[in-house]
């Protein structure tokens, strides 16, 4: 009895063949996780933003349709950016699938597969706004490994069987140089789908088990090491300076949520403080090398440090509530805090911003670029250049060290986040981020209200309950609050004692429900006068509007 090739599966040759194209769909998938797992690491050399993921991540999110960034805000809120990393690397899996199946066929193929990977996430590093050549090398190097990686893994599938009618001396005369690197490398890219083909399985989950160390130990140090970009020590370390002039105490009964439950409270904690931007990696911005650039139509422009922002005499302190243009009618994408900067116009100022120019474009740490009214940043008394929040330096995802604020406008043309250039220029002159995406280049908040209880379709009791929510317009302040259930008259609710025009206003309006079915609407007017309108329109392309109406379900 004749011992049979181990090399050999123990089914016929379409068992095996199948098995083969299995296993080489995973050998694709282990060098794709070869590729990224090196790519990481050598990000840890270069710098966070440069790994492939985030690259292509950033990449996809300039490239997508505005729909599309719409549904995904609407869909996932602020986790939009945890499922673009999720979709990219599903996205990559079955490409890794789709090469290791090719390779089989190909080595050439399934190698400029691989190249391809790299050269796609070459692309997207370099071209980042503040990307550049050494941004490449992850992807780059990350590829050339992956590609060397997929060779190893699919070269026990293809390994030649013992041909009992060849010539010994045909390997005999082969020599030393060819059976080096160089040869088996050739030998390995030039090697096709051979019928005739055994396959080595011990040595495939040997490699493979390799393959994944590599790919672990090189992922997970990656990501360990590039915590050494992390601020968030140095950030706790800072003191923030005492304002020269500090915001009002909040008058007794100020905040009503204490009382009623659902209601959002009337200052929004760090944590739950709403986050939209395209920055899938987080600048981080050490506060010893921050640096404020004036250019553009200033006559005096200068650059400042931190430091010096922190030793003006001139610092105040605000109560303001921002607003994301992305947030639909009954959305959450709102927030109250307590500021800390120094007062925006003051600043212009001095530094003799130009009686021509119109806008103030404000470049991030990351290359976004998000254009402002020059008027509204001279003449809106609370808008400011922010570091501090709620008591403590800016939150690093929430813009830190420094991030501009005005109020009465949406956060697309006033809120720039890790700010590092004030140019100062004109709307016919430059396209920020959003126009260019025909977002409108100004957009004033519009009157909104919101209702926070009862919950649509959440079922309670019989009886009297408080309808309650919140209410908004920077700069104007809100007068009126009026809920209506079902066809009844509008009813005027209860506001929460006025503190500043920029802060929203808690309502809250007590009703007797019945059993049944009920729709419940809310709408507000300023205080100069303007009753939102009815009328619904969607975020894009200046900020949502109409009445916020919750069907509620009683007992």
């Amino acid at each position: 009895m004749t011992e049979q090739d181990p090399r050999t599966t123990s089914g016929g040759k379409g068992q095996s063949f199948g098995v083969r194209r299995l296993l080489a769909a995973l050998a694709g998938l282990l060098a794709a996780a070869v590729a990224l797992g090196v790519a990481e690491l050598v990000a840890a050399l270069v710098g966070p933003a440069s790994s492939p993921v985030v690259a292509v991540g950033d990449a996809a999110i300039t490239l997508t349709p505005e729909p599309v960034k719409a549904f995904a805000i609407r869909t996932f809120g602020e986790n939009d950016k945890i499922a673009l990393i999720i979709g990219t690397l599903i996205v990559i899996a079955l490409y890794a699938l789709v090469i290791g199946l090719v390779g089989l066929r190909s080595r050439r193929l399934g190698v400029l597969g691989i190249l391809v990977f790299g050269l796609v996430g070459v692309v997207a590093a370099v071209t980042r706004p503040a990307g550049g050549i050494l941004y490449g090398l992850p992807a780059l190097i990350g590829a050339l490994v992956g590609a060397v990686a997929l060779l190893a893994l699919l070269s026990p599938l293809q390994t030649p069987l013992a041909d009992e009618d060849a010539d010994p001396a045909e390997h005999a005369v082969r020599s030393p140089a060819q059976h080096g690197l160089a040869g088996r490398l050739r030998d390995a890219l030039g090697a096709g789908d051979r019928k005739g083909a055994g396959m080595d399985r011990r040595r495939f989950f040997l490699t493979s088990g390799a393959a994944v160390g590599v790919a672990a130990v090189a992922g997970g140090g990656g990501r360990l090491l590039q915590q050494r970009f992390d601020v968030a020590g140095e950030r706790s370390d800072l003191a923030l300076p005492s304002p020269a002039s500090p915001a009002p105490a909040l008058p007794a009964g100020a905040d009503l949520a204490p009382g009623i439950d659902g209601l959002t409270p009337l200052v929004t904690r760090n944590r739950d403080f709403y986050r939209v931007d395209t920055a899938i990696s987080v600048p981080q911005i050490r506060p010893s090398d921050y640096k404020l650039t004036l250019t553009g139509k200033f006559d005096s422009p200068n650059t400042y440090t931190l430091q010096d922002l922190f030793d003006r005499d001139d610092i105040i302190e605000r109560d303001i509530t921002l607003t994301c243009v992305s947030n639909e009618v009954g959305g959450r994408l709102a927030g109250t805090a307590r500021w800390l900067g120094v007062p925006l116009g003051a600043f212009l100022r001095e530094n003799g911003i130009g009686d021509d120019s119109d806008q103030l474009v404000c470049t991030s740490q990351d290359g976004m670029t998000i254009g402002a009214p020059t008027r509204s940043a001279l003449e809106v008394d609370d808008a400011m250049l922010a570091f501090g929040m709620n008591g403590e330096p800016l939150p690093v995802e929430h813009g830190f060290p420094v991030r501009m604020l005005i109020p009465g406008l949406y956060g697309y043309v006033s809120a720039c986040k890790w700010l590092t250039t004030i140019d100062a220029t004109t709307f016919s002159a430059f396209d920020p981020y959003w126009v260019e995406r025909d977002w409108a280049a100004q957009a004033e908040i519009k009157v909104f209200s919101r209702i926070d209880t009862p919950a649509p379709l959440r079922a309670f009791p019989a009886g009297r309950k408080p309808i309650a929510g919140v209410a908004w317009a920077q700069t104007r302040g809100i007068a009126r609050v009026e809920v209506k259930v079902d066809d009844e008259d509008w009813a005027e609710a209860e506001l929460s004692p006025e503190v500043d025009a920029d802060l929203w206003r808690q309502w809250v309006l007590p009703y007797d429900f019945a059993a049944g079915q009920h729709d419940v609407t809310v709408r507000a007017t300023s205080s100069d006068g303007e009753t939102q309108t009815e009328e619904r329109a969607a975020p894009f392309p200046n900020g949502a509007s109409g009445w916020h109406s919750v069907r509620v379900v009683v007992r």
